[in-house]
């Protein structure tokens, strides 16, 4: 009993508690920039997303196990690719490039709201609660998820945008390997060799879009 309650207070209760608190945070994330790409694609003529049940903020459509839980533990993860259909497109390569992006940038829209919504509530709730806790990490998520996401290995957006401004020839012949790629990245960001290059980009662009918040919290010392 002594030893069941020594292993009991030896838990680390802070990291568990942030682990269960990237969890909603990483679903909004995931959801609404599946939900972009589909939603573009659909907008430049392909419904293959729609009629596949995709265009939906239902987490569960667009949940990929393994991804989420890297994006937890790691804050750089992926979701379930939504489907589409380049062919449908007017323009191919150019639809299938600006769908691509469509999801980052959701990403980092969803970084600046939060932000400014980090701002906002700041001198109202303070910093040390569990909701604006999750507001700043669903900021921070978005926009390390954004940036995992422009890394030109498929089956990653940034692949799309690449292989967009390649032949059509070389295109479908890397395309072919787009399976492969996730091994490569799950080795990568495991073994930690994308893990500082991340980081320091992350960082970096959290810092530059940190304004926002500061945005927020003058708006609020103005109007009091």
């Amino acid at each position: 009993m002594n030893t069941v309650k020594t292993i009991w207070e030896g838990l680390d209760w802070s990291y568990l508690t942030n682990i269960l608190l990237s969890i909603i945070p990483a679903l909004i994330c995931i959801t609404l920039h599946e939900l972009s790409h589909g939603f573009v694609a659909y907008k430049l003529g392909d419904t293959t997303a729609k009629d596949a049940g995709r265009l939906t903020l239902n987490p569960i459509k667009h949940l990929d196990i393994i991804g989420i839980l890297m994006m937890v533990v790691f804050h750089f993860g992926w979701a379930k690719p939504v489907p589409v259909n380049m062919y449908r497109f007017r323009n191919p390569k150019r639809g299938m490039a600006i769908t691509a992006v469509a999801g980052p940038l959701m990403n980092v829209l969803i970084t600046i709201v939060f932000l400014f919504l980090y701002g906002l509530l700041f001198r109202p709730l303070g910093e040390h609660n569990y909701l604006m806790e999750m507001i700043y990490l669903t900021a921070y998520l978005s926009i390390s998820f954004a940036i995992f996401n422009i890394i030109p290995i498929s089956p990653l957006d940034g692949s799309k945008v690449l292989f967009s401004v390649l032949p059509s020839e070389r295109y479908d012949q890397l395309m072919r390997y787009e399976r492969y790629g996730m091994i490569l990245l799950l080795v990568l960001v495991s073994s930690g060799i994308f893990g500082r290059p991340l980081s320091a980009a992350t960082n970096w662009a959290f810092d530059k879009l940190f304004i926002f918040a500061e945005w927020g919290y003058e708006l609020v010392g103005a109007i009091h």
